[in-house]
């Protein structure tokens, strides 16, 4: 994976055909969490501090002034067909600096704050470990569009 890369677990895909996701509507989340844990497609039944196989959650980064437990929601949250490609979309995250702050955020995890069991939808490869410390930590989905995912038939 390259840094800023999303990828999207099988269990949250399958969770979309499941009806356990209405994108429209629901509040996603990002968590960040450590190195501690390594995040693939793979990951069985992925949540974060909810129920399922996998808690994303046991190696979040410390909340602080700038970061509070679970992460920021996903604001301005679009799933539209876009040019005939559905697509989904959010604003630009950013986590502010603070000097007391999280220095080890290895990976952003999005998930379903609106479900009881608090599914996870997808994982975000930040690069290597980051820091708020000396400065912001900002996510920029994908450019100008802030697309987080676009199913495109073939």
């Amino acid at each position: 994976m390259a840094v800023g890369d999303i990828k999207w677990f099988a269990q949250g895909l399958h969770d979309l055909g499941s009806k356990l996701h209405n994108l429209s509507s629901d509040a996603l989340k990002l968590g960040l969490i450590t190195s501690a844990t390594t995040p693939t497609i793979g990951t069985a039944v992925p949540h974060f501090g909810g129920t399922g196989t996998t808690n994303m959650a046991t190696n979040q980064v410390a909340a602080g002034t700038s970061y509070t437990a679970g992460g920021p929601t996903l604001t301005t949250v679009t799933w539209a067909v876009v040019s005939g490609v559905p697509t989904l979309r959010a604003d630009i995250v950013t986590v502010a600096q603070d000097a007391t702050g999280f220095t080890a955020a290895r990976w952003g995890i999005i998930y379903n704050d609106t479900n009881a069991a608090k599914q996870c939808l997808a994982f975000i490869d930040l690069g290597a470990d980051r820091s708020i410390q000396a400065g912001s930590l900002t996510l920029d989905w994908s450019g100008a569009t802030n697309d987080i995912l676009t199913i495109t038939q073939s």
